[in-house]
């Protein structure tokens, strides 16, 4: 008798039990992840033959309420040294997100438009799109399953732009994400690209505690067309510190010309 209560009070909770994709999605929105942070970047890129070219960065990012500042400077090689880059990462979703890059050579500060987001940023398989966080109510979201991947389980995501506008800017018609249990952070992803036939492949291969936030510390994104890869960029991060004394003023286009 005691056995069946239980069971029946099991069944009874569970619909309040159970999560929606919406409800993931925004807890992968609302998770801490640091603020007034710093670090350092290396990014490397590999073509269809392997051969690589490897850049250095240093980042630094700032919580400006519910919006997000972020810059971008290249120290290395030569080739790229002084470009910088600056996003206006902002949480309404009826408000384009602001980039603007830095192109030493031309002494000249680009604003990127919203129908270049969708482009390559720096030759990498990231796009300017991908340098922002995704805006929740933009996109419906389904639970196809809940894997365990490395280790711990996860919540594997269909997740859908809702409108052209959004596919236009992302370069994505759909995604399948995967995001783990225990802390929401998306550790994979497989993105499907508008244009031809690709897709690309994202995942987290190092995921840390640093003062106590889930940080990704290595990332690759790998572009493909069939079995065939095209393209894959490594991003590494090291020294990275939170709570940094980084003010508001910092986060400008002057930045950008100036440096550091």
């Amino acid at each position: 008798m005691f056995r069946k209560l239980i069971l029946l009070t099991l069944i009874t909770l569970s619909p309040l039990l159970a999560i929606t994709g919406e409800e993931i999605a925004q807890k992968v929105h609302d998770r801490d992840d640091g603020d007034n942070s710093s670090s350092l970047l290396t990014m490397t890129l590999f073509d269809k033959n392997d051969n690589t070219r490897v850049r250095e960065l240093k980042t630094f990012s700032k919580d400006k309420g519910e919006d997000t500042l972020k810059l971008m400077f290249f120290l290395s090689p030569a080739d790229v040294k002084d470009t910088a880059f600056l996003t206006y990462d902002y949480d309404d979703s009826n408000r384009d997100d602001d980039q603007w890059l830095y192109l030493p050579a031309l002494q000249k500060v680009k604003r990127i438009a919203s129908s270049e987001k969708s482009s390559s940023f720096m030759g990498s398989d990231f796009t300017y799109s991908d340098m922002t966080s995704r805006n929740v109510s933009d996109y419906t979201y389904e639970i196809m399953k809940e894997p365990t991947v490395k280790g711990h389980k996860t919540w594997q995501m269909l997740v859908t732009p809702k409108s052209q506008k959004t596919i236009d800017e992302t370069g994505y018609t759909k995604s399948i994400v995967f995001v783990r249990q225990d802390n929401f952070v998306i550790t994979q992803a497989l993105h499907y690209v508008e244009s031809g036939d690709k897709l690309k492949y994202m995942m987290v291969n190092n995921l840390e505690l640093v003062d106590g936030i889930w940080t990704a510390l290595e990332i690759q994104m790998i572009t493909k067309k069939g079995k065939k890869t095209l393209h894959k960029t490594v991003l590494e991060f090291s020294d990275v510190k939170y709570n940094q004394d980084l003010d508001e003023a910092f986060f400008t286009t002057r930045t950008l010309q100036k440096g550091i």
